[in-house]
């Protein structure tokens, strides 16, 4: 409260005095923080004004505080059971899946009021599956590949439920011009003349064919039977079918307390609402049941298709799921269809239906990995808004839906209300808030606190107003041509001497130059454009800002020159709207955790992302990551996305696998991972003009292969012998160069050896000088040169 009366305070402005409240009920209406004196004595001038104001500054004031009129809005839980944790049993009947189940709100205008809602996804809950398919020429592959569906479906379903029941019905289109073929010769068979199917049976709306039943072996007895029609033009009726399928829940056999799947098979686009005009159907449809005794859509040629908010109408009240099974060139389509129509899913079918099993146990995987909130009879004068916790504990402002759970998960809601303003007196309104899809509901019955207490006291033509007016709470309410604080005063009685009362500040107007003053107060003049009003009718509720030239954008009321914004919205003009829903991206991240969520839309801050959840980034640096996990669950079924169920819904781009990939393409990323099997994955990622991403993907990782056991062997051998054999090559030619060199030397040494003593020039023969020593010498000379001793 303090922060209020600092918010609603700054620059002297007090909002509750200065919206010049003339009674108790107006003061309420200023804003949720003013109270009301009804004390009689309370206050002196401008009495009027002076009542109104927050309730601490009344007691500041002097007003005691019985006499403060300050109601606040309040809860009170009326029924709240615990949630159940198990679906099917002697128990299914009784299953809770949302609480509380009932509560009581009682508002004041502008003062919010919050309460929390938690919801559980049961476990074996019962299941019914009505599977509506098109009979078109152009399926009738499809027909020959479900001919023994249910035994298979059933099979996979009861691995998820143990109460599983399951319907059939078909469709084609109606059989007037130009839609389909209306000759007398096409009536009995409209493939008359046809070479590639010469024979087909005539063209219907909408045929129920088996209504649920847990006896699959039927299903599959009344597909057998069936034969495929031909219509002219491409598109199909199949939305007429869609509303019949919901709407005419005896003859379908819908239960109560089960999980309602409408899965509707198709490989081209529907007809919509005005097609009808076409053939000359100008009654739009009524959302009525229209089948006849033999089970057929019987106001298929008298009204037009139903339109896209006929259909999630009737699908919603009807706690339908729809899953739209349509081939790949389709997948587009009806992805933006699925916005447009709540609780509905998309899955790509294959051109001959072999993948229809895994893609239903897939969408309802995925459908039951999400909650999300739908609000039912919203009164307009409440506003709603919604912060989501989800299984991370974390909250989400403005987002009402949570995906990737698991059964038995429960998550939590907090629903803030708001009342813009007071109905007529002793008016009750209510509303629900159920989990799409879901039976569950929560019931609000709301009361508006508008009323003051003192009003009880009212007394007409009292004295204290001079027999001229009615005393409530305090104040007078003059009769027409009396005035002042206790209607003293008649209209047109002047005081000149007073008139600094009726001027704001000294040398401002008088009461603004859009008022008369009388009697000391402001009589506002009247305005084409709005209401003026104030003390000094300073104040108007016309001259706020605008955008697209609507007031407060149609989001806030004016109040003074300001905005006074309704809950979701915030800005100067009340244009930008504080859900968060719109930019979340597939993997239940705000903005793909590239940008920021702003006014409803997302800013990517990231670098080269775009896209209306930035989930476009080419250049990022985690763009390979991301695209990674598809690759893996798309090609390979295998990483992280695998295991949750969640990849067919966050994997929607297209993959192309080729033998060699170029990498030479323009503004394209080349991504390489490493993978369980240390083989190398590699892909590339770019965007299309169109905005379309395209991954294209090697078919098979790059894996080396092992070597032969016996090769490495073999080499080990071969090289260690040729090592040995090169080694002793060199040690050889080393030797060989040694000896060469080493005999070239001893060559050398003997030609110098042959020189002899006597021709050597430096040699000379010793004389004797005793007989003896010549004898001796020559004896000596002939051992030396004869070899004899």
């Amino acid at each position: 409260m303090v922060l209020e009366m600092f918010i609603h305070s700054v620059n002297g402005l007090n909002v509750c005095m200065s919206g010049s409240a003339s009674s108790c009920e107006e003061c309420f209406l200023i804003h949720p923080s003013c109270a009301w004196c009804a004390q009689e004595d309370f206050g002196q001038a401008r009495t009027l004004t002076a009542r109104c104001d927050f309730s601490q500054n009344l007691l500041k004031r002097g007003c005691d505080a019985p006499f403060i009129e300050n109601p606040r809005s309040g809860s009170s839980l009326l029924l709240s059971k615990p949630l159940s944790s198990k679906g099917s049993g002697v128990t299914q009947y009784d299953v809770i899946q949302i609480y509380p189940q009932k509560i009581s709100l009682s508002l004041r205008p502008g003062d919010q009021i919050s309460f929390e809602v938690q919801v559980r996804p049961v476990e074996d809950y019962p299941v019914d599956l009505y599977y509506l398919m098109d009979l078109s020429l152009s399926m009738k592959d499809d027909l020959d590949t479900i001919r023994n569906l249910g035994t298979k479906l059933a099979e996979e379903m009861r691995k998820l439920t143990s109460n599983f029941r399951l319907g059939f019905g078909s469709f084609v289109d109606k059989n007037i011009s130009p839609f389909s073929y209306t000759a007398p010769k096409y009536q009995d068979n409209p493939c008359n003349g046809y070479k590639l199917f010469p024979n087909c049976v005539p063209t219907f709306g909408f045929r129920h064919l088996l209504s649920l039943t847990d006896k699959v072996d039927r299903f599959n007895e009344e597909v057998q039977k069936q034969m495929v029609s031909r219509n002219r033009d491409a598109p199909e009726g199949g939305f007429d079918a869609i509303l019949q399928a919901a709407v005419c829940k005896e003859k379908i056999g819908w239960r109560k307390e089960a999980y309602h799947l409408l899965v509707f098979a198709t490989d081209d686009v529907p007809h919509l609402a005005l097609d009808g005009k076409l053939g000359g159907l100008v009654h739009p449809h009524d959302g009525q049941c229209h089948l006849n005794d033999k089970n057929e859509y019987s106001a298929s040629t008298k009204m037009d298709y139903p339109s896209l908010a006929l259909l999630g109408e009737k699908l919603a009240e009807n706690n339908i799921f729809l899953i739209f099974a349509v081939t790949k060139r389709h997948y587009v389509l009806y992805k933006n269809l699925t916005a447009l129509i709540p609780g509905t899913t998309v899955e790509i079918l294959d051109q001959d239906s072999k993948n229809i099993i895994q893609l239903i146990v897939n969408a309802y995987n995925n459908i039951r990995s999400k909650v999300e909130l739908s609000v039912w009879d919203h009164p307009e004068d409440l506003s709603l808004a919604f912060t989501a916790t989800c299984q991370d504990g974390q909250p989400l402002t403005g987002l009402r839906k949570c995906a990737d759970l698991k059964i038995g998960d429960t998550v939590s809601f907090n629903i803030t209300v708001d009342a813009r303003g007071c109905p007529p007196k002793g008016t009750k309104k209510s509303f629900s808030i159920r989990p799409v899809g879901f039976k569950d509901r929560l019931e609000v019955s709301v009361d508006y606190r508008c009323d003051c207490s003192c009003t009880y006291h009212t007394d007409p033509n009292s004295s204290r107003c001079n027999s001229a007016g009615t005393y409530s709470c305090g104040t007078c309410r003059c009769e027409p041509g009396y005035l002042g604080a206790r209607c003293e005063c008649q209209e047109g009685e002047v005081d000149y001497q007073h008139l600094s009362a009726c001027r704001e500040a000294e040398g401002k107007q008088v009461c603004s130059g859009r008022g008369e003053c009388s009697c000391n107060q402001c009589l506002c003049y009247e305005s084409e454009f709005g209401k003026i009003y104030g003390t000094f009718c300073e104040c108007d509720d016309f001259s706020c800002a605008r955008h697209k030239g609507t007031l407060c954008s149609g989001h806030g009321e004016c109040h003074c020159g300001e905005c006074k914004c309704h809950a979701g919205y915030i800005g100067d003009n009340c244009n930008c709207s504080t859900e968060t829903a719109s930019c979340v991206s597939d993997d239940g991240k705000i903005c793909s955790g590239r940008g920021s969520c702003v006014c409803g839309r997302c800013q990517c801050a990231e670098p080269g992302a775009f896209g209306d959840t930035c989930e476009k980034c080419p250049t990022c640096p985690d763009a390979c990551g991301t695209k990674r996990e598809c690759i893996e669950c798309r090609l390979f079924n295998t990483g992280r996305l695998a295991d949750n169920q969640t990849c067919q819904r966050m994997c929607k781009d297209e993959i192309m696998t080729v033998e060699t990939l170029k990498t030479d393409a323009p503004n394209t990323v080349q991504c390489v991972y490493k993978t369980e099997n240390d083989c190398v994955m590699k892909f590339t990622y770019s965007e299309h003009a169109n905005g379309q991403s395209v991954l294209t993907a090697l078919k098979e990782p790059e894996c080396a292969v092992a070597p032969n056991a016996m090769t490495v062997l073999l080499a080990v051998v071969g090289s260690i012998l040729l090592m040995g054999i090169v080694l002793l090559a060199l040690w050889k030619l080393v030797i060989t160069v040694h000896d060469r060199r080493e005999f070239s030397r001893f060559q050398s040494a003997r030609s110098r050896a042959r020189y002899e003593m006597a021709s050597n020039p430096v040699y000379k023969q010793s004389i004797p000088s005793h007989p003896m020593e010549t004898v001796f010498h020559m004896h000596s000379s002939k051992s030396c040169n004869g070899g004899v001793h």
